[in-house]
C-alpha cells in the first residue's frame, strides 16, 4: 500500500513538473527542477510508463535549455541513467519521447566541451556516458573512445578513455575493452586540404542497454545490448569519417555462449535497427568487431545458445535392470500367447478381455523399454553445430536466443515414449477395472462390447494425448517447447532450470499419470478387500492362505505400475530423502518387466511344468562329477511337489481370485 502511495505521489509531482518545465528559465529554477526529477526517478523499478515519459520530457527540456549550468546537465544525465533501469512495457508515446531524448544526447555530446570552452569534457553515470571533445582539423588521423571493463557492470570515469590522435585501434596491455569505437578521418590530400585553424567537435554517448531503442525486428529476452553513438561536427565540409570501427564485448549469460551477431545502427526514419553501410568482422578475445561508413547510434545485436549438459550414458544398473526386464517380458509374452490364445480351452472366450489387456500391458511396456534403451540419448545435439559467425554476411538477427531447428529423431523418440508409457498405464487401468468388475460381481465374463471399448481406451486415449501435446507445444523451428535437448523426453524446465508447470512434462504426463495411479490404487484396495475376505466354503491344507493373498495383491501392484508413485516423491523430496527415493524408483521401475515375469509367469503351474519337462530332457544326460551321478529331474520334482498347495472346494464350484489373475 505504501509503495502504491509513493508511486501515485511521484506521478502527480512529475506531471506538475512537466507542466511548469517550459516556464522555468532561470538557473536556480532549472537547478531545482533537475534535482527534483533526479530524486523522483531514484527508484526506477517503481516508475510507470507515464512517469518515464514525463521524466524524459523534463530531461530533454533541461538539456536543451540555453541557461542550463553544468550541474543541471549532470543531474539531467543522472536522471536519464536511472531511466535506463526501468522495466515498463512498450508504449508508443514513451518510445517517441525516449528516442527524442537520444537525439538530444547526441547534440549534447557534440556541444558540451564547446559550451564549457574545454578540449574535452565528460559526464559519467552508472548507465550512461557522455563524452565530448574539440580536436584540430589538421593532422588528425583518428579518434578512439574506449570503455574498459571494470569489476562491476557500471560505468566508472577512470575507465573511460579518449585518444584524439590514434592511427589504429589500440587497447593497452592488461586491459579489456567492453566497448570501443575508432573514427578514422581521410588521410593524404584530405588532410592537406583542411584549414589549420579550425576544430572538429566530436561526441560519444555510451548506453548501458538498449532501453531507449525498442526494436520490432529484433526480440531481446535476456541479452544486454550496449549502444554506442558517435557524432561529428566541423566547419570543413570534408570532415567526414572515412572509416568507423567498433568493438563490443557481449555480457554472456551463465550457461550460454555466443552464437552469432549483427552490426547495426539505429535508423530514426524506420524507428528500428538497420545493417545498411555496416559490415561484420571476425571475433577475437570474445569481442564482436563491426565496421560502418557513417556515424550514428551503433550496436552489435548478438544471439546466444544454451550450453547443454547432456545426460551421461545409461548406468550399468539401469542397463542390466532394463535388459532383464526385456528378457522377462519376452518370455512372458511368448508363454502368455501360447497358453491363452493358441491352446484351446473352455475359458478362452470367457476371459478374453482380461487376457487381451494383459497382453497389451506386456507389449506396450516392452516397446517402451526397447525404445528407451535405444533412443533416449539425443543423437542430434545442438552443441555439435558450429558457431555461425561469418564476416561475409551481416544479416539482421531476429532474436537473442538461438535454437536449432528440429533435426534428427529425438522428437519422434520423445513422442513414441510418451505414447507407449501412457498406453501402458491406460491398459493397467483397463485391466484393473475389468478385475474389479469380475471379482466384486462374481461374474466370469464381461459384455461383448467391452473388448472394442477396452482397445479404444487402451490405445486411443494415449494417441490423443500424444497428438494434442505435439500440436500445442511443438514447432519445427523451436522443438524445445515440446521436448528436452539433453535427452529425448518431454520438456519440463524453464530457462532458469526451474520446474515449469506450463511445460508438457506436467500437464501431458505427470498430471494424467498421477490421476491414473490414484485410480489404480483405489481399485487395488477394492480388489484386495474382496480377495482377503474369508470364505467359509473354502479350506486349505496349509496355513499359508494369508501370504498367498498378500502375494496376489503385490502382483497386482507391480502389474499396475504403482512403483511409479515413487517418482512423485523424487520430485517433492530433497537431499538424502531425494537420494533414497531416487534409488528405489530406479530399481523398481527398471526391473518392472522382470518382476512381472517372476510373479505372473514363473509362479504358474503350467510354466513350471514346462520347465520340468525341459529339465527332464536335459537330465537324461548323466553328468559324471567325482564318480557321482546327479539326477536333476528327481531333485526338481521333489522341490516342485513340496511347494504345491491343494484346496478342497466344499461346494463343488471353482471360484478363486487366482484364476482371474
Amino acid at each position: 500500500m505504501e509503495g502504491k502511495t509513493l508511486t501515485v505521489s511521484a506521478s502527480v509531482l512529475m506531471n506538475g513538473l512537466v507542466r511548469h518545465a517550459q516556464k522555468l528559465t532561470s538557473p536556480a529554477d532549472l537547478e531545482l527542477l533537475a534535482t527534483s526529477t533526479q530524486i523522483l526517478t531514484s527508484n526506477p523499478e517503481e516508475l510507470t510508463a507515464e512517469n518515464v515519459t514525463a521524466a524524459a520530457e523534463i530531461a530533454n527540456t533541461l538539456l536543451l535549455s540555453a541557461n542550463a549550468t553544468e550541474s543541471v546537465r549532470v543531474a539531467a544525465v543522472a536522471t536519464v541513467s536511472q531511466l535506463l533501469n526501468t522495466t515498463v512495457p512498450d508504449g508508443t508515446e514513451e518510445n517517441n519521447t525516449t528516442l527524442g531524448l537520444t537525439v538530444t544526447l547526441d547534440q549534447l555530446s557534440v556541444n558540451l566541451s564547446l559550451s564549457l570552452n574545454a578540449s574535452q569534457s565528460q559526464v559519467v553515470q552508472p548507465n550512461l556516458v557522455v563524452q565530448s571533445a574539440q580536436i584540430p582539423a589538421a593532422n588528425t588521423q583518428g579518434v578512439q573512445f574506449t570503455s574498459l571493463r571494470g569489476t562491476s557492470g557500471s560505468f566508472v570515469a577512470d575507465r573511460i578513455q579518449l585518444n584524439t590522435n590514434a592511427t589504429q585501434v589500440v587497447v593497452e596491455n592488461g586491459f579489456r575493452a567492453d566497448a570501443l569505437i575508432y573514427v578514422q578521418f581521410p588521410r593524404g590530400e584530405g588532410v592537406r586540404s583542411r584549414q589549420t585553424d579550425s576544430n572538429v567537435s566530436l561526441g560519444f554517448v555510451l548506453y548501458q542497454n538498449d532501453r531507449f531503442f525498442r526494436s520490432k525486428l529484433y526480440t531481446r529476452r535476456r541479452a544486454t545490448i550496449r549502444v554506442l553513438s558517435a557524432s561529428i561536427r566541423g566547419q570543413e565540409p570534408n570532415v567526414v569519417p572515412q572509416h568507423v570501427e567498433m568493438l563490443f564485448r557481449p555480457r554472456v549469460i551463465n550457461g550460454t555462449s555466443l552464437y552469432d551477431f549483427s552490426c547495426v545502427f539505429w535508423n530514426y526514419s524506420q524507428k528500428d535497427w538497420s545493417t545498411n553501410g555496416c559490415s561484420k568482422g571476425n571475433t577475437s578475445d570474445g569481442l564482436m568487431r563491426c565496421f560502418c561508413n557513417h556515424t550514428t547510434n551503433f550496436a552489435a545485436l548478438w544471439s546466444y545458445r544454451e550450453n547443454y549438459e547432456y545426460a551421461e550414458a545409461l548406468g550399468v544398473i539401469s542397463i542390466v535392470g532394463l535388459s532383464l526386464s526385456i528378457l522377462g517380458l519376452v518370455v512372458t509374452i511368448i508363454y502368455h500367447i501360447k497358453e491363452n490364445f493358441f491352446r484351446k480351452s473352455r475359458g478362452l472366450q470367457s476371459n478374453l478381455n482380461s487376457k487381451l489387456a494383459l497382453l497389451c500391458i506386456y507389449l506396450s511396456l516392452l516397446a517402451f523399454i526397447i525404445t528407451f534403451l535405444s533412443g533416449v540419448q539425443n543423437s542430434s545435439r545442438q552443441n555439435d553445430t558450429e558457431v555461425q559467425i561469418h564476416d561475409q554476411t551481416n544479416d539482421l538477427l531476429n532474436s537473442d536466443e538461438h535454437i536449432e531447428p528440429d533435426r534428427g529423431s529425438c522428437t519422434a523418440v520423445a513422442a513414441l515414449l510418451h505414447f507407449l508409457l501412457m498406453a501402458t498405464f491406460m491398459w493397467n487401468s483397463v485391466y484393473s477395472t475389468q478385475l474389479v468388475l469380475l471379482v466384486r460381481s462374481m461374474r466370469r465374463s464381461l459384455p461383448t462390447h467391452w473388448t472394442p471399448l477396452s482397445v479404444t481406451l487402451g490405445w486411443g486415449v494415449p494417441a490423443c494425448f500424444m497428438v494434442i501435446t505435439l500440436g500445442v507445444s511443438y514447432r519445427v523451428d523451436n522443438p524445445l517447447g515440446y521436448r528436452q535437448e539433453e535427452f529425448c523426453w518431454l520438456a519440463a524446465l524453464d530457462k532458469n532450470k526451474q520446474f515449469n508447470f506450463g511445460k508438457p512434462m506436467f500437464w501431458a504426463f505427470l498430471l494424467p499419470i498421477g490421476l491414473i495411479l490414484i485410480y489404480n490404487i483405489v481399485l487395488l484396495v477394492l480388489t484386495s478387500m474382496t480377495t482377503c475376505k474369508v470364505d467359509p466354503k473354502l479350506s486349505s491344507n496349509k496355513k499359508s492362505s494369508l501370504s498367498r493373498k498378500f502375494l496376489i495383491s503385490l502382483s497386482l501392484a507391480v502389474l499396475l505400475g504403482l512403483s511409479w508413485t515413487l517418482g512423485y516423491f523424487v520430485l517433492l523430496s530433497s537431499e538424502k530423502t531425494h537420494l533414497v527415493f531416487s534409488i528405489l524408483f530406479y530399481i523398481c521401475t527398471t526391473t518392472q518387466g522382470l518382476q512381472i515375469f517372476l510373479l505372473f509367469t514363473a509362479r504358474t503351474r503350467a510354466f513350471r511344468a514346462s520347465m520340468s519337462r525341459s529339465m527332464q530332457y536335459i537330465s537324461s544326460v548323466n553328468i559324471p562329477l567325482n564318480n557321482t551321478k546327479y539326477n536333476l529331474w528327481k531333485k526338481w520334482n521333489t522341490w516342485n511337489m513340496s511347494q504345491s498347495e491343494t484346496y478342497r472346494d466344499l461346494s463343488g464350484t471353482e471360484m478363486t481370485t487366482s484364476e482371474t489373475l
